[in-house]
């Protein structure tokens, strides 16, 4: 208990410091930055939850709001104005998730003509489908936490944009897969090579939607049968295992959410959990063996792929629950109780990064102010 006090703790400073140093609370101007504040609105209501205190609540919907009216409309550098879906004021605030939503980087998206610079694009805006698919499972979660549909069928119609417009097929010339940055307005491919994991995220986002709505009794928006479909047939011939810890973190979550959704009902997944935890295997095990990874200096080191990492691993231990706490249910699908054990010898990993990260010192590196 006391160690859950102190982390709530914790998280309730840093939180404060996040509201007010982008602009939330306070006379700063708003910041936003897509990928921060899709775990910044799940941080906000997890501390609601926990505290039973009301203003994070109101702190979640308020980042909400922020993000939608800044990185839903075109920046202010930009000769274009109004949001990036081209609607007027009125259609925009009722649908402001329907163009995509902006990264937020520093620079505005490269021009059509402007050439192509590897360093630079690092730091121009644009859209990131995996970013897009963060904010929508943010918007799941406030749709949940207030019994609003509305925050979901945002969600469901940035998803059904998304999937449409970083998509290629069979027509382009090229088999089934996606670009990995659009430009603003979605119109043209930034870098056209594929982010390995976004099919498979963008498939079990879009499954965590649609029986969202379907909890909330929502009918109206995209269904997303169609998106979910096409992403099924992407993640099946996608190679997914990976050396990147922020990237094997996605593997186990993924595999979380797709327990969670088998035992509320949602059937037909039980191979792909399977299939997903095997794929984390080889980078775990190649993490392990890499002891200069984890104990470098923290200038050499960046927080958000090994935080994504413990994340990962602590979504092992909440499905490893999940499987005792409902015997044969999961297993009944899938063959979870010997792979869960064999990830569980990296559950150490946990301490290591986050006991790294919450050292003061570490987190006034140079890595950790340049992308916080």
């Amino acid at each position: 208990a006391r160690a859950e006090q102190e982390t709530t703790t914790f998280v309730r400073n840093l939180m404060a410091d996040f509201a007010e140093r982008t602009g939330l609370i306070g006379e700063r101007p708003s910041t936003r930055y897509l990928w921060t504040d899709a775990f910044a609105v799940c941080n906000f209501l997890e501390l609601a939850h926990r505290t039973g205190d009301k203003t994070y609540r109101e702190l979640a919907l308020h980042l909400v709001d922020q993000v939608h009216h800044v990185l839903g409309r075109h920046r202010a550098d930009d000769p274009r104005d109004g949001w990036i879906t081209g609607l007027n004021d009125r259609e925009g605030e009722r649908h402001p998730t329907k163009g995509g939503l902006r990264i937020g980087k520093a620079l505005n998206e490269r021009g059509p003509d402007d050439p192509f610079d590897e360093r630079l694009e690092w730091d121009r805006d644009g859209q990131y489908f995996h970013y897009l698919t963060k904010w929508m499972h943010a918007l799941a979660c406030a749709g949940r936490v207030t019994g609003e549909p509305h925050y979901v069928r945002w969600a469901r119609e940035l998803a059904e944009t998304a999937v449409d417009r970083f998509s290629y097929g069979p027509g382009s010339g090229r088999p089934q897969g996606m670009v990995w940055k659009m430009s603003i307005d979605l119109s043209r491919a930034l870098v056209d090579s594929q982010g390995q994991h976004d099919p498979l995220d963008g498939l079990v986002t879009c499954l965590e939607l649609r029986h969202a709505a379907s909890r909330l009794g929502e009918v109206a928006g995209p269904d997303l049968d169609r998106q979910i479909a096409h992403l099924a047939v992407m993640t099946e011939s996608q190679p997914l295992a990976t050396a990147d810890p922020l990237g094997i973190g996605g593997l186990l979550t993924a595999a979380h959410t797709l327990a969670q959704l088998t035992l509320a009902g949602v059937s037909g997944y039980g191979g792909l959990i399977n299939t997903v935890l095997d794929a984390s295997l080889p980078g775990l095990e190649y993490e392990s063996r890499d002891r200069d990874a984890l104990s470098m200096p923290a200038d050499y080191r960046l927080a958000f792929r090994e935080l994504g990492l413990s994340i990962g691993l602590r979504a092992v231990k909440r499905t490893r629950e999940l499987a005792a706490q409902y015997p044969g249910t999961l297993d009944s699908v899938s063959s979870l109780g010997p792979r869960l054990e064999r990830l569980m010898h990296y559950a150490p990993m946990i301490d290591t990064i986050e006991g790294f990260w919450l050292e003061p010192a570490n987190r006034s590196s140079r890595t950790w102010k340049a992308v916080s």
